[in-house]
């Protein structure tokens, strides 16, 4: 047991999928896993364990922003040996080209958090994908007829902007969309040296406007979860 993750050793599969929200964990626990059983309701942010195509597998909410997700990265890869971290998340556009529902590899995650810069002392840190991960996901989805965008998108410690207008300079400079974790995400798997790859569905647009209600984030976005899934 670790400070935030009520689970034995061995509770949890060495591959996790890492959603935001814990209720879409529940749901994808429920909808693709056999034989599941819940390893952890510290906070709510529900953790389970089942079979997927016989193979073990883990979903456990992450909560918002890099703060949570790096403590739950943290324990899930110190404390219970976890190799495979794939967060399943939305986010929302910041191209013309990248509508609601399309799918997006995270390549790359810039950020505006703090945490990388206080951790190299003021110089700048890259968070990249794992490559594994990333060559598996889009073969997996190339088998699917999935089509897919990859490539930088943006880690933002804000929800609410005070200058709604800042997207267009990340837009202008080729970010694809943004979201709230991947940067964290990546930056503690790489100080761990496993593998970690973000896959997000866009949830809404900062160009039109247009957004998924909060029931199809949780219980939606079914293209995303089964690549995600096939990567065991």
């Amino acid at each position: 047991m670790s400070i935030h993750i009520e689970a034995k050793k061995g509770d949890i599969a060495e591959t996790i999928l890492l959603p935001g929200d814990p209720l879409r964990a529940k749901w994808i626990a429920e909808t693709y896993l056999e034989e599941t059983f819940c390893f952890n309701k510290i906070r709510n942010m529900f953790g389970y364990t089942g079979l997927y195509q016989g193979k073990p597998i883990s979903v456990m909410g992450t909560g918002m922003g890099v703060p949570s997700i790096s403590i739950y990265a943290h324990e899930l890869i110190t404390e219970y040996d976890v190799k495979n971290l794939i967060r399943v998340g939305s986010a929302g556009s910041y191209q013309k080209d990248i509508k609601l529902r399309d799918i997006v590899f995270a390549m790359a995650a810039s950020s505006n958090s703090g945490l990388n810069t206080l951790r190299f002392n003021g110089a700048d840190y890259a968070p990249t994908a794992s490559f594994k991960l990333f060559q598996k996901a889009l073969d997996i989805a190339k088998s699917k007829n999935i089509a897919i965008k990859a490539g930088n998108v943006l880690t933002s410690d804000e929800f609410y902007a005070d200058n709604f207008e800042s997207y267009k300079k990340w837009s202008e400079f080729g970010v694809l969309c943004v979201e709230m974790e991947s940067a964290g995400l990546y930056t503690i798997a790489a100080k761990h040296q496993v593998e970690a790859l973000s896959i997000l569905t866009i949830s809404d647009s900062l160009i039109s406007g247009e957004h998924t209600t909060s029931k199809e984030r949780e219980t939606s976005f079914k293209d995303m979860i089964e690549i995600a899934l096939e990567l065991t």
